[in-house]
This record gives C-alpha cells, sequence and structure tokens, in this order.
C-alpha cells in the first residue's frame, strides 16, 4: 500500500506546512481558529501550530462568520504600503473571515475560501486587514464575486465586531482600532500578494 502524495508523517504547522491555496489570490486555503459560536478568542500557537486560548470574548458580541488566517502569508512591508495610515504590517499571518450558509461549528479546519474583499483595519498603527470571502462550494454564497454582492446588514456585523472586540464592557471605544472603507475583490487580492510576498521574504519560499 502506497501513500497518498503528498503526505505528512507529522502533522504540518497550520502556518508554513499547509499551501496558501489552489488559485491564489482568488482561492485561497483558510485555516479556521474561530467559529461563529466560540465565546473564548482561539489563536494558533507560533511554534507548535496547535490552537492556543488567546482570551474569552469580552462582550456579548460573537464572530459573524468563520474567522482565521491564509496559510503563508505575512503581514510585513508590503502590506503595510497598501495602507497608507499604517506604520508597519503586524507580522502575523493574514486574517480572512469566511461566510458559509451551514453552521460550521468547529475549528481547526482548513476550507477552500473564494475572495471578495475586505476590511482596512488598522490596529495600534499596524496594518491588520481582514479578508471577506466565501466558502467555495457553499450552495448559497458559491457564486458571490464581490463584497457589493453581499447583504450590508452582514457586512456592517463584520465591520462592528472588528471595531468592538477588544473593548472591555464600560469602556469607551477603543483607540488603537480603527476601520476605513471596505474594499472590493480587487484591492483584497493585491493585499493577499502583498501578504505571500512579504511571508517569501521572510521565511523563504
Amino acid at each position: 500500500m502506497s501513500f497518498p502524495q503528498p503526505f505528512f508523517k507529522w502533522r504540518p504547522h497550520p502556518w508554513h506546512g499547509l499551501e496558501v491555496g489552489p488559485e491564489p489570490p482568488q482561492l485561497v486555503h483558510a485555516f479556521i481558529e474561530i467559529s461563529p459560536f466560540d465565546l473564548v478568542k482561539y489563536e494558533v500557537d507560533k511554534v507548535t501550530g496547535y490552537l492556543r486560548v488567546d482570551r474569552p470574548q469580552r462582550t456579548s458580541s460573537q464572530p459573524p462568520a468563520l474567522y482565521g488566517f491564509i496559510p503563508r502569508t505575512y503581514c510585513g512591508k508590503r502590506v503595510a504600503a497598501l495602507m497608507p495610515s499604517s506604520r508597519r504590517g503586524d507580522h502575523d499571518p493574514l486574517d480572512i473571515c469566511v461566510l458559509s450558509e451551514r453552521p460550521i461549528t468547529k475549528s481547526e479546519v482548513i476550507l477552500n475560501a473564494r475572495v471578495i474583499g475586505g476590511l482596512p483595519m488598522l490596529d495600534n498603527e499596524e496594518a491588520d486587514d481582514k479578508i471577506i470571502a466565501v466558502l467555495a462550494s457553499d450552495n448559497i454564497w458559491a457564486d458571490v464575486q464581490d463584497i457589493d454582492e453581499v447583504p450590508s446588514a452582514l457586512v456592517n456585523r463584520i465591520r462592528h465586531y472588528f471595531s468592538t472586540y477588544k473593548i472591555m464592557p464600560g469602556e469607551e471605544d477603543s483607540p488603537t482600532v480603527s476601520i476605513d472603507n471596505i474594499y472590493g475583490r480587487y484591492r483584497a487580492e493585491k493585499v493577499i500578494e502583498a501578504a505571500i510576498a512579504d511571508y517569501n521574504e521572510e521565511f523563504g519560499e
């Protein structure tokens, strides 16, 4: 019996060991860290690749979409250059939110995501873009090509979540987080290309 190719004897690191996707920057892989049902924020541990508990969600707001990152991307100088108000990238993989009609309740899964837009988020002067995508095989969302085809109420939920998810109840709006106008697929693909180039420079192809 032969092993399938590629075959990994050990679990690959989700950031460095998985491929960017089938057809980047249009169709990418997303490694999901948080589902819309999670009351705790999980984040991949950079050393081990396992999920680490970051913090409980601070408000009653829950993620409005699947949330994770695109493997083999890095927010460095090229990503920062696409957001003139930033001083640098956040030195993390590029974040992605994925819309799905059917509830996906598990995290630490991989899926194919079609890119449709993004949020230009600035966090403590660092570029921290949130790419928005749809599940590629989804019965409802699969034909969506750009962000303007998504109901504005849903886009506003995503924007509101990231505008407020670091705020402690009783505090004023966080002065460290700001989100400019949402952008469409073309700009999102440019951000992904920049993040891939930043990754290759930082870690090698």
